[in-house]
C-alpha cells in the first residue's frame, strides 16, 4: 500500500484548490456523547497539504455546522486551534478539533483562508465534510 493509498483510507473527504489539498477524517466519540440528553460528539482531523511551489499561511477558517433538524451554527475566526501555521512547499499541517451536535446526524461545510507568500495575492480553499452517526 502506498502513502497516498493510506491517506485516502484515513481521510475520506478530500478537496484540492490551487495546489492546496485539505483532507478531513470524521470520528464519532461515544465516550463524550450522551444521547439521553441529546448530545452526540464528533471529532474531525484536518490535514492541509501544500503541493505548490511557494509557502502558504493559514489565516482563517469558517465552518457552517448543520444538525439533523436543520439547526445551523456558524464558526468563524483567525487560524485554527490557536495557530496560523506557515506551510512550506511539500509540507503539511494537521489539527484535530471537535463538534457537539443535538442530533445523531449533521453536516459541516467550510472554508479555510490562506495567503501565498511572495505571491502578492490572497486565495482560499474549501472543504465539505459530512457527519453521520455510525
Amino acid at each position: 500500500m502506498t502513502g497516498l493509498d493510506t491517506l485516502a483510507m484515513l481521510f475520506s473527504n478530500v478537496a484540492t484548490t490551487n495546489g492546496i489539498t485539505v483532507r478531513v477524517a470524521v470520528s464519532f466519540l461515544a465516550e463524550q456523547s450522551d444521547p439521553s440528553i441529546n448530545r452526540w460528539f464528533w471529532s474531525y482531523h484536518v490535514r492541509i497539504e501544500n503541493g505548490g511551489s511557494r509557502s502558504v499561511q493559514l489565516l482563517s477558517r469558517s465552518w457552517t455546522i448543520t444538525d439533523g433538524r436543520g439547526g445551523v451554527h456558524e464558526v468563524h475566526g483567525e487560524g485554527v486551534v490557536g495557530e496560523m501555521p506557515l506551510i512550506a512547499p511539500d509540507g503539511s499541517f494537521d489539527y484535530v478539533s471537535g463538534c457537539p451536535l443535538d442530533t445523531p446526524t449533521g453536516s459541516m461545510a467550510g472554508l479555510i483562508g490562506w495567503s501565498m507568500r511572495m505571491a502578492g495575492r490572497s486565495m482560499s480553499t474549501s472543504r465539505n465534510s459530512r457527519y453521520s452517526r455510525p
